[in-house]
């Protein structure tokens, strides 16, 4: 008799293109995910035979492909999947017709290059910070940018209230009140946390390239990935053990 593979909640929910593992998490502790009719607890495996559903919802792995998008996120567009709760979310403001969620975040009040797609396993790839997957910002400050401030940025700041001290990092004055930075970790708001400890208060902040997609779209706009954008992508998190293949027809939106 053949060995039923077991999956947990939160890993099914992300492979098949729901959610990230981290939203399912939250769907999960709020009881709004069940299994055959039963909310489950934290960590619950499933069987392929299992019935999952969502707000009552059954969810289905029924994508024939995945999607993988680079979009160019305005200021004032939140990184979230919840509708419910915030108004100005990338979701309802791109309007997929697949269901998609975002790799990683931008801040409110930032913009710039952020990727979406419904392919969870790719997402925790690109994400693990062990990996060091460049993302590069250009940022303006509110005062002159001296040779200093380019040392300490790049030399690793700790910041006290996250109890972490930041990765050395490559940073190049740009401007007067320019820089550009290229960080391979992820912190909550990381760069305005180092900029305020340095006594510098962000003024724009843009990301402009992951890894090997650059920003190349307006504001507001999303392109699919090329074919050789998704190649060299795969290159560049060659741990991973799957491959997909996205279409590769540009949009707009």
């Amino acid at each position: 008799m053949a060995e039923v593979v077991l999956k947990r909640i939160n890993k099914y929910l992300s492979e098949v293109g729901h959610c990230s593992r981290r939203e399912a998490d939250k769907l999960i502790d709020a009881g709004r995910v069940t299994i055959n009719g039963v909310v489950p607890e934290m960590g619950t495996k499933i069987t392929p035979t299992d019935v999952v559903a969502v707000d009552g919802e059954i969810i289905k792995n029924t994508k024939e492909s995945f999607v993988y998008l680079a979009f160019n996120k305005p200021v004032g567009i939140v990184c979230t999947t919840d509708t419910t709760v915030e108004k100005d979310n990338i979701i309802d403001f791109i309007n997929y017709p697949k269901r998609i969620f975002p790799i990683g975040r931008l801040d409110k009040p930032s913009e710039g290059l952020i990727l979406l797609t419904d392919d969870g396993d790719i997402v925790n790839k690109i994400l693990r910070a062990s990996n060091n997957h460049e993302k590069e910002y250009i940022v303006t400050v509110d005062k002159p940018i001296s040779q200093t401030f380019i040392e300490r940025m790049a030399g690793g700041i700790y910041l006290e209230d996250l109890g972490k001290r930041t990765k050395k990092c490559k940073v190049e004055k740009l401007g007067t009140y320019t820089f550009k930075i290229i960080l391979t970790q992820g912190l909550n708001r990381q760069i305005r946390r180092m900029s305020e400890y340095l006594n510098y208060e962000v003024q724009t902040l843009k990301r402009v390239r992951i890894m090997n997609i650059n920003l190349d779209m307006p504001v507001g706009q999303y392109r699919e990935l090329t074919k050789e954008e998704f190649i060299d992508l795969n290159e560049l998190i060659s741990k991973s053990t799957k491959e997909y293949k996205p279409s590769i027809n540009k949009r707009n939106q």
